[in-house]
């Protein structure tokens, strides 16, 4: 729980941070570069794991890997920021949750829509056209396949569910029966 209220803490700032959609798509690919080479890069992980190398020479091998990146100078010092506060565990987390987070900022609500099979463009449309009706503004809508589901979709709006499959509503007639 604690992580995930840090998690939203480091976004939503990172997110007021940024000034337009040019730099949000900057700073996010800079990080997930980051990301990745704490991922790929097993000598940097170990000596950032170590806890027998003091926190000033690790923070001075972030600071070289830093200055040798062609990053902007906001995703150094976000980078820097988390490490100080010894938060870089959280950058998968953050780096998942700052696209829902600008979209809050610029009035754009954020679904994840999951059925067993893609679907088509023309179901796609039609299923966000939908949500910008109820929502009554802008939705951005990232697709992803659960073969779990059976049949039909469920959505989901950061903690919230809409479940409309047939999985769903079978466990709602399991609840249902078993209360008597």
């Amino acid at each position: 729980m604690r992580n995930q209220i840090l998690v939203k803490r480091y976004t939503q700032g990172l997110a007021g941070a940024l000034e337009d959609e040019k730099e949000y798509r900057a700073v996010s690919r800079e990080l997930a570069e980051f990301s990745t080479l704490l991922r790929t890069r097993q000598d940097l992980a170990d000596v950032l794991a170590s806890p027998f190398i003091a926190a000033k020479i690790k923070g001075q091998v972030i600071m070289e890997t830093l200055s040798a990146s062609s990053f902007s100078q906001k995703a150094k010092r976000f980078i820097g920021l988390l490490f100080e506060h010894s938060r870089l565990p959280l950058l998968g987390d953050i780096l998942q949750a700052i696209p829902v987070f600008w979209n809050e900022r610029k009035g754009v609500s954020t679904f994840e829509a999951f059925s067993v099979v893609a679907l088509t463009d023309a179901q796609k449309s039609k299923l966000k056209a939908k949500l910008e009706r109820l929502e009554k503004r802008p939705v951005d809508v990232t697709y992803k396949i659960e073969p779990g589901l059976v049949a039909g979709i469920s959505l989901k709006k950061g903690n919230i569910v809409y479940d409309a499959s047939i999985k769903g509503h079978l466990l709602k007639l399991k609840e249902k029966i078993s209360e008597g």
